[in-house]
């Protein structure tokens, strides 16, 4: 069966919304286009002292912002067409989440488990190099971070070796994100990309007449989930939801899955799989050898986060979702997308849902920019805020707190919102705002979600090239 290149199923779904769109052709063509790519090889020489010949990419897709923004992944599947296509998708989700980037991306067409660490390291150094060399890499130019594949140890190597090299070494801590805490990085980074997806969801099951349409109450409690993929992204998205009440019933990953209608404790399968190094032969759960026909069970909510084009026209029918939340990057092809809308089926698609990374790598951005830590000024300031609004209360009430109450919430308050929560508080304020605004122009134009978020894209990324001055 012939697929789309990656890169023409987002240029597919693009079109569809463009033509809600008032903008002129020369614009939007110039809109979805990619700006510039670069593929770079260099030899490597491994721990045995033979040699490989490494290909890597990075595209910028959009400069109306900048600098362009993107992850890097590590994965044998990495090509020109697919870094385009990651880079345009960065470009669309930069823009409804309002973060002020373009979009990019990079890979290196590896398989991490087949190098070491040193050869990892050395890859990853010579890549960075081949990037400044190019002025494709700056924190004015294009940031990059972790993606599939990669850590925030491999941005620390591109950090020092940036850094070894930059004209402005005050700033180079900002031309990459990710980092560790130590090196820049902000506290609940980690996690973002997966927080991001479950503020999303539980936004989408907030609107009571959509939960209605599908049959289904409002809120996560009870709510039946399917994640596929229990990376980073994967894992903490399974975290939240549970914790937020909702039921984990089916778990896939790269070796097989497991499915249980009653449920799997996510604490449980996570111990198993350290255990045995193995997703499959759970305890009360049953096996699933191809772990994509874990997608194809009754479920509320479905939640892809593994790679691209999962649910496709040759089992799109078989998918038994009231939901489909996409985590990761492009798991639905545009004609899979097409049929689940047809038949009534609610997707928050992934230009959306899986922008909690680049929001909470924007906040580090800033902060090493400012080279102040987030919340170091103003925490003893909102303390005697705090504490002047409690005065008012107990005027107000006529009765004065207990003593060792007020003496408790005085401690609170003396140490002020942590790092971690004013990035969380950062996250969940984007993410909510981001989806209502979404949900109002698909209404608007009696769209979906997807097309309404594209055009929310399209029509921010034009002003952005009007400003410019490069369209009269």
């Amino acid at each position: 069966m012939h697929q789309n290149s990656f890169f023409a199923e987002v240029n597919k779904m693009f079109a569809r919304a463009a033509k809600y769109t008032s903008h002129s052709p020369g614009l939007l063509a110039q809109i979805k286009s990619c700006n510039s790519i670069y593929h770079m090889s260099f030899p490597l020489v491994r721990d045995n002292g033979s040699i490989d010949v490494i290909n890597a990419y990075r595209a910028e897709h959009s400069q109306h912002m900048q600098p362009t923004k993107g992850g890097i992944r590590y994965a044998p599947s990495v090509n020109a067409d697919e870094v385009m296509a990651l880079a345009a998708l960065m470009s669309y989700k930069c823009a409804i989440v309002d973060v002020p980037y373009g979009g990019a991306k990079g890979g290196i067409c590896i398989n991490r488990q087949n190098y070491s660490q040193a050869e990892l390291e050395r890859i990853t150094r010579r890549y960075t190099f081949e990037l400044t060399k190019k002025n494709f890499i700056g924190p004015g130019v294009d940031v990059p971070a972790p993606d599939y594949g990669t850590t925030s140890t491999e941005m620390s190597w591109i950090f020092d070796t940036y850094r070894s090299v930059a004209n402005n070494p005050l700033d180079a801590l900002a031309c990459v994100t990710g980092k560790p805490v130590g090196m820049g990085g902000v506290r609940g980074r980690t996690e973002a990309t997966g927080r991001g997806v479950f503020f999303g969801i539980r936004e989408a099951c907030s609107i009571e007449e959509d939960m209605d349409a599908l049959g289904l109450c409002t809120g996560l409690e009870g709510k039946r989930v399917i994640i596929q993929g229990l990376g980073n992204v994967g894992y903490h998205a399974a975290l939240y939801l549970e914790q937020a009440g909702a039921k984990i019933i089916g778990i896939a990953e790269y070796d097989g899955g497991l499915y249980n209608p009653e449920g799997l404790r996510l604490a449980d399968v996570v111990a198993h799989r350290k255990e045995t190094r193995s997703t499959l032969n759970f305890p009360d759960a049953q096996n699933f050898t191809d772990s994509r026909k874990i997608l194809e069970q009754e479920c509320d909510i479905l939640v892809p986060a593994a790679l691209e084009s999962q649910i496709r026209s040759d089992n799109v029918s078989r998918i038994r979702a009231k939901i489909v939340a996409e985590a990761a990057n492009g798991p639905i092809t545009s004609a899979a997308d097409q049929w689940l809308i047809d038949n009534g089926v609610v997707v928050v698609p992934d230009v959306y849902l899986n922008a909690g990374g680049v929001t909470v790598s924007y906040f580090e951005w800033l902060r090493n920019l400012s080279h102040v830590r987030h919340g170091r000024m103003s925490r003893r300031r909102e303390a005697h805020n705090a504490l002047q609004i409690l005065e008012t209360v107990q005027g107000l009430v006529g009765k004065n707190f207990d003593p060792d109450t007020i003496s408790n919430i005085e401690s609170s308050l003396a140490f002020g919102a942590s790092e971690a929560d004013l990035v969380d508080s950062g996250l969940e304020d984007t993410m909510v705002g981001a989806y209502h605004e979404i949900h109002e122009t698909a209404r608007t134009h009696n769209t979906d979600l997807r097309t309404g978020a594209f055009i929310n894209a399209i029509d921010k990324i034009a002003q952005g090239y009007l400003r410019s001055g490069i369209f009269p």
